[in-house]
């Protein structure tokens, strides 16, 4: 089992070019949120644009479209209803975060896993309607990294007793379907293809409802500016955790917020950079 340091997070960040403009950098497809859980949007959202995305457009409900135009007014939106996104402009979708468990969720998800063929992030809810579809499985395109939490795991691989069960299992199958799990809890494992690391950032402060839509915000980014999905992964949940060690030195694990953590990503960025 190896760790994830400073070191090795440096040498997998890209400078970015001084002459780079938006196009340079990818435009992300974030689906989240839905009636009642369009925080979890706006988590996500934040999260990817200060990740350093290009573009971002959030796939949400009409209905629930103001929450987003008012609170994140540099992102684009679609219409969930109108499903009329064009995905060639696509670099990276993140797909779960409060968007539900109905079947109308279900249809939508399946629409993505079959249709688009560039790299996706898996989380929240997309990972519980697999849960209850195991058939799912199987559509899952090569590279997809799967966020689970704990419970999120038991639901998708069957119930483990503890956190090494847990850790043997994902080893196994991100194997089998050729897939990255980003195993979320103290010490995320991320691994593929037999491999797996630990990270050594982050603290109990991240134990709060939000912390996993900023993950997914942070990684869809990375793979919308061209990281491989292994890299992307390990960079989104270092940069993470070490945004949340950071807000530490003025808030409490008790007080921290993830919104404080997404302010803090620049600050995490700087430190990993130097």
């Amino acid at each position: 089992m190896k760790t994830l340091t400073k070191q090795n997070i440096k040498a997998l960040l890209k400078p970015r070019e001084v002459s780079s403009h938006k196009g340079n950098h990818g435009h992300a497809l974030l689906i989240a949120g839905s009636q009642g859980k369009m925080g979890a949007a706006v988590i996500a959202a934040r999260a990817c644009l200060r990740a350093g995305v290009g573009l971002l457009t959030v796939n949400v409900p009409k209905n629930e479209r103001v929450i987003l135009q008012t609170g994140i007014p540099e992102a684009m939106l679609v219409m969930r209803e109108d499903n009329k996104q064009n995905l060639d402009i696509i670099s990276a979708i993140g797909i779960g975060p409060g968007i539900g468990v109905g079947k109308h969720s279900e249809k939508l998800l399946v629409n993505f896993l079959t249709k688009f063929d560039k790299h996706l992030v898996l989380d929240a809810d997309a990972l519980n309607i697999i849960a209850s579809n195991k058939k799912l499985l199987a559509k899952i395109p090569k590279e997809t990294i799967l966020t689970p939490h704990a419970k999120e795991f038991d639901r998708l691989f069957g119930f483990h007793k503890n956190n090494d069960e847990r850790i043997s299992t994902a080893i196994k199958k991100a194997k089998l379907h050729n897939a990255i799990i980003v195993l979320k809890g103290h010490k995320t494992l991320i691994t593929y293809a037999g491999e797996a690391f630990l990270n050594t950032t982050g603290n109990a402060g991240l134990a709060k409802g939000g912390s996993g839509d900023a993950l997914t915000g942070i990684i869809t980014a990375f793979l919308a500016q061209g990281y491989e999905p292994k890299h992307a992964a390990k960079l989104g949940v270092y940069l993470h955790g070490l945004a949340a060690d950071i807000v530490l030195k003025n808030q409490s694990m008790e007080s921290m917020l993830i919104t404080d953590v997404i302010e803090y990503l620049g600050q995490a960025f700087k430190n990993t950079m130097q």
